[in-house]
C-alpha cells in the first residue's frame, strides 16, 4: 500500500509537488531559525565567558567564597608552576591569568599636582606577550576609540568616557592608587595608550584594562593572580566537558582543609550565570515554540486546502465503489509520505544553511560600525541535537492533521454531492 501511494505521488506531480515544496520550505525555515536563535543566545554566554568567567575558573577556596569582593589578598600563588601543571593535565585547553582590581586613578597637571581623580575598576590581562589571544578574545580591536594598544607593561587602556572625565589623552600619565596583595598601599604610574568603549555603563564610567605584568608589579603580586581562566578547545561552551575537567582538577588539587588550595568552578556554576543558562533555554524554547506554531498553522492550512480541493476526485472514487474508510486512510497515508519527504528534505536544507552560518557566521560589522558595544561583530548559528528532529513537528503532524480534518467531510457529505463536484 505504501509503495502504491508513493508511486502515485511521484507520477501525479500536480498533487504532490506543491505540498512537498511548502513542507520543505516551512521545515527549512524552522530548523534555520532554531539554530540561529540558539547560536545568538549562546554567543552571549560565550562573550561572558571570554570576558569574566572562562569556561572554567581556578581560584583559591577562600577567594571563591568571597569572589564578589575581589579579595586579591586571597589570590593564587605560584601560578606559573600551577598553569604549567594544569596545561600538562589538559593539553587541549588554554589557561590565562586575570587580576581584577580597583582603587583611585589620578591624573596630574603639568606641575605634577592632582588635576582630576576617579574611582577605577580594572582588569589585568596579558596584552603584550607575543602569542597572546587576549586582545582578540576580548574584542578590543573593535572597541578601540583613540590611541593604540599597550606595548609596555606600564601602558593601559581607559574607557573613553572615563578618560574624558579625567581630562587625559593617549600619551598622558595617570597614577593608580590601590592596595597590595599584602594590605600595603600601592602607588604606580602608568601611561594612557588608548581609550575604548565597553558598551557596559558601569565599565564605561570607570573601566581600565592593563597588562597583567604591570599590575603584578604595582600590587606586589609577582607570580600571583586572582583567577586563572580556562578555555576549552571548542568554539562554544560544553558543560559536560567542563564538568569532567572540573572534577578531575578538584580531585587532584583541591584540599577542603586548606583555604588557599586551588579549586575549579565551571561556567554554569557561577552564581551570576547559573540562572542565566535556564533563562536562555526557556527564552529559546519560547521563540522556537511560537515559530513552530506559526509554521504549523501554515502547513495545517496547506493540508486542509489540499484535501478540500480533492472532493471531486473523492466523489469519483466513491462512484466506482471504493469505501469511504479506505479513501480516508489513503489520504492520511499520502499526507504522512508528503510530511516525511518534505520534512527530510527541509531538515537537510536547514541544517546545510545552519552549518554554513555556524562556520562562516553572519558578519554585522557594517551595521555595528558606529556601535559602542564591546561585542563580537559575527553571529553564528549553533546546530544542536533538537535541530535534527524539530522540523518534523510542523512538517509531519501539521500536514497530517490538516488532511484528517479535511477528510472528515467525506463522511459528512453524501456520495452524490461529492460526485457532483467532479463536474465543476
Amino acid at each position: 500500500m505504501i509503495r502504491f501511494l508513493f508511486k502515485g505521488l511521484l507520477r501525479d506531480r500536480n498533487r504532490s509537488l506543491l505540498p512537498v515544496l511548502v513542507v520543505t520550505v516551512g521545515v527549512a525555515l524552522t530548523v534555520l531559525a532554531h539554530c540561529y536563535i540558539t547560536g545568538i543566545l549562546r554567543d552571549s554566554i560565550e562573550f561572558t565567558a571570554r570576558y569574566s568567567s572562562g569556561h572554567v575558573k581556578i581560584m583559591t577556596r577562600a577567594y571563591a567564597e568571597n569572589s564578589d569582593q575581589v579579595p586579591n589578598d586571597l589570590a593564587l600563588l605560584g601560578v606559573d608552576e600551577l598553569i604549567s601543571n594544569v596545561q600538562d593535565d589538559f593539553p587541549d585547553m588554554e589557561f590565562v591569568q586575570r587580576i581584577n582590581f580597583g582603587g583611585l586613578l589620578d591624573s596630574p597637571d603639568k606641575y605634577g599636582e592632582t588635576k582630576k581623580q576617579g574611582i577605577v575598576s580594572g582588569i589585568a590581562v596579558d596584552l603584550i606577550s607575543e602569542n597572546t589571544k587576549e586582545t582578540e578574545r576580548l574584542n578590543l580591536a573593535g572597541a578601540l576609540r583613540k590611541g593604540r594598544f599597550p606595548e609596555k607593561p606600564d601602558e593601559v587602556l581607559l574607557s573613553d568616557e572615563f578618560a574624558e572625565k579625567l581630562e587625559v589623552n593617549p600619551g598622558d600619565p595617570v597614577t593608580l592608587i590601590s592596595s597590595t596583595m599584602y594590605g600595603g598601599m600601592a602607588v604606580q604610574n602608568f601611561v594612557l595608550a588608548g581609550t575604548i568603549e565597553f558598551g557596559v555603563e558601569f565599565m564605561d564610567r570607570s573601566g581600565m584594562i592593563a597588562d597583567i605584568t604591570g599590575i603584578q608589579n604595582a600590587l606586589d603580586m609577582q607570580d600571583a593572580c586572582g583567577e586563572i581562566l580556562g578555555f576549552l578547545d571548542n568554539p562554544r561552551y560544553n558543560d559536560e566537558m567542563a564538568m569532567q575537567v572540573e572534577q578531575t582538577f578538584n580531585n587532584k588539587y583541591a584540599d577542603p582543609d586548606d583555604q588557599f588550595s586551588p579549586v575549579m568552578s565551571r561556567l554554569k556554576n557561577e552564581s551570576l550565570l547559573s540562572g542565566f543558562f535556564e533563562m536562555v533555554d526557556m527564552f529559546s524554547g519560547i521563540i522556537i515554540f511560537v515559530f513552530i506554531l506559526a509554521m504549523s498553522i501554515v502547513l495545517w492550512n496547506s493540508g486542509l486546502i489540499g484535501g478540500l480541493r480533492r472532493y471531486g476526485e473523492i466523489g469519483l472514487r466513491l462512484a466506482i465503489g471504493e469505501e469511504k474508510g479506505h479513501i480516508y486512510r489513503s489520504m492520511i497515508g499520502e499526507a504522512v509520505l508528503i510530511g516525511i519527504v518534505g520534512s527530510t528534505i527541509g531538515t537537510l536544507i536547514g541544517l546545510g544553511f545552519s552549518y554554513w552560518l555556524q562556520e562562516a557566521g553572519l558578519d554585522i560589522g557594517g551595521i555595528m560600525k558606529n556601535s559602542k558595544m564591546m561585542m563580537p561583530s559575527v553571529f553564528r548559528a549553533n546546530i544542536t541535537p533538537p535541530a535534527y528532529y524539530l522540523g518534523f513537528i510542523p512538517g509531519l503532524f501539521s500536514v497530517v492533521l490538516g488532511t484528517m480534518l479535511a477528510g472528515i467531510g467525506i463522511y459528512r457529505r453524501k456520495t452524490a454531492s461529492l460526485f457532483k463536484e467532479l463536474e465543476t
